[in-house]
């Protein structure tokens, strides 16, 4: 799926103007943009379509998934044992010709095993000893690190420069990762004796904290039927990986009004007490509120949700419906909010109700 030149042209731009502190001058559509949109839209669509082959129900979490992975973010996910996690993330990797690895964090866990390390090799005809880089299983595609409370914050650390810089360093030497790089980790929310809380700076790193529900009666039905038959599914390919880099590179392209900018940063801004005018109902519970990389996360996902839905532009309901996956996991609450039994969402609900669109 070749980008447009105007996409492409745009993109450049875009990131000319930021780097020189400018907005990018708005542009129309070109008929190639509207073409390449449209067929992202019906790749997004054919995704679903094979997953769907393997994975039932979760629509909302493979459209959340699918915009992290366009806006080179990563993703946390909670939900309890059997969900089918794992199974989603392997999925989904294979639909986008990914290459896919799993961690399974334990807390014996060492950096080593997730970076690599260098080990010592010998040749056979000088007998002379070199010193060889052997990869960790961070060298992939896509990465899912399976429960990643369960190890200790050295190695949770292991995964942050790789998660921002997408490269690694071990002694001396620094290694790039090779794009397109995705994450996805999560988190059990029952047993929570012997886990390590991610620290506040790895937890920004992800973009989304996505919560996986259980499945509905009919579709729990659907995965009875599907494990417990000789007939299983299979997912194709839809994507290549390379492919994926492009569409990444697109989505910076999308034209988005200063209003709905601007309303990303009052509604990033309204979180923080101290920093703006009181909330009724909200700062009371907050202790530190979101940093502006969720106001960036919040207009990248935003213009990623805009094209996979075939718009050709960004509007308030796409920021509206990313607040809760953006913040969810940024807002750290008071003993007030436990006492009072007042969670994130709610808060969050509050926010979105006393930050007017316009303003």
């Amino acid at each position: 799926m070749p980008v447009p030149a105007s996409l492409e042209k745009r993109a450049a731009e875009s990131d000319a103007a930021k780097g020189n502190g400018q907005p990018p001058a708005a542009q129309p559509l070109s008929n190639d943009d509207a073409a390449v949109v449209a067929r992202l839209r019906d790749a997004r669509t054919r995704v679903k379509e094979e997953m769907g082959k393997v994975v039932v129900g979760q629509d909302e979490i493979i459209d959340f998934l699918l915009v992290g992975l366009l806006c080179r973010g990563h993703v946390l996910l909670h939900g309890v044992p059997g969900l089918g996690k794992t199974l989603m993330g392997r999925t989904l990797a294979r639909t986008l010709d990914m290459e896919f690895r799993r961690i399974q964090f334990t807390p014996d866990l060492m950096p080593s095993d997730i970076t690599g390390t260098d080990v010592m090799k010998e040749d056979q005809t000088t007998g002379r000893h070199t010193m060889e880089f052997m990869p960790g299983p961070v060298f992939t595609n896509f990465l899912l690190a399976d429960e990643i409370n369960r190890t200790p914050p050295k190695t949770q650390a292991a995964l942050l420069q790789a998660m921002q810089e997408q490269e690694v360093s071990v002694g001396r030497q620094t290694y790039s990762l090779k794009p397109p790089f995705y994450v996805v980790a999560t988190q059990n929310p029952i047993e929570m004796e012997g886990t390590y809380p991610l620290p506040e700076a790895q937890v920004d790193r992800f973009m989304f904290s996505l919560k996986v529900k259980y499945p509905t009666i009919d579709e729990e039905v659907r995965i009875i039927k599907g494990t417990t038959s000789t007939l299983t599914g299979a997912a194709n390919t839809v994507l290549k990986s390379d492919e994926v880099v492009r569409l990444q590179e697109l989505v910076r392209g999308v034209p988005i009004a200063d209003s709905v900018v601007r309303f990303a940063a009052r509604l990033a801004a309204a979180s923080r007490p101290g920093e703006t005018a009181a909330i009724d109902g909200a700062h009371k519970y907050i202790a530190y509120g979101a940093s502006p990389r969720a106001s960036q996360f919040l207009v990248l996902g935003a213009k990623a949700r805009s094209i996979l839905a075939g718009k050709y532009h960004v509007d308030f309901a796409d920021i509206k419906v990313l607040a809760k996956p953006v913040f969810r996991h940024r807002l750290v609450l008071n003993f007030h909010a436990r006492a009072d039994g007042v969670d994130t969402e709610t808060i969050i609900e509050r926010l979105l109700k006393a930050v007017p669109q316009e303003g």
